[in-house]
């Protein structure tokens, strides 16, 4: 488990890899927004599975970041943009409940909101038969070249999203990096 203290991987922590693949190398960041997985009450799961999905997918990917609802969400996720990573998954904090305060934390740090994501991954849990799908509140847009993307906390929940993310996020990215659409 890490806390907002953790530094996520930078450029310079991959001057290992050849000079000319350095281009080729996705970078990703998770944050998991959960106040008692924090405080050790039980373990991280849902940010552990968008670590193991965006490793398939090709990604550097860290352990996830794992801290308290709110802002130290908010906290968490300004030290990840420091590194400028190319994709900054958040997994909690999206409902209803009064400490749920992801997208309020993500909102002022993003410079262009692309609301197709979230709708998309709404509409596809509402499509499995899980009309609570609706309730959350997950953001996505881009801070610099970062595309940054609220997934809700639930295991299931995550799963669904990164089947949607699947065939949008390395075209995003690549659209980030200034590729052809």
């Amino acid at each position: 488990m890490s806390d907002v203290s953790a530094q996520p991987a930078g450029r310079d922590d991959f001057a290992r890899i050849p000079a000319e693949d350095v281009d080729s190398v996705r970078r990703a960041v998770v944050v998991t927004a959960s106040t008692r997985a924090a405080a050790g009450l039980y373990e991280d799961r849902s940010g552990a599975i968008v670590v193991d999905r965006l490793r398939a997918w090709g990604f550097e990917t860290p352990d996830a970041v794992v801290v308290s609802d709110g802002e130290a969400t908010g906290a968490a996720m300004k030290i990840a943009l420091a590194a400028e990573p190319d994709l900054l998954v958040t997994t909690g904090g999206t409902g209803l409940r009064p400490d749920d305060r992801t997208p309020e934390v993500t909102r002022p740090l993003l410079e262009a909101e692309v609301p197709g994501i979230g709708e998309a991954i709404r509409a596809a849990g509402i499509a499995k038969g899980v009309p609570t799908a609706m309730l959350s509140r997950g953001l996505a847009g881009v801070v610099g070249g970062t595309l940054v993307v609220n997934l809700p906390g639930s295991t299931g929940g995550v799963r669904d999203a990164l089947d949607v993310l699947e065939d949008v996020v390395t075209h995003a990215v690549d659209q980030l990096r200034g590729g052809d659409h």
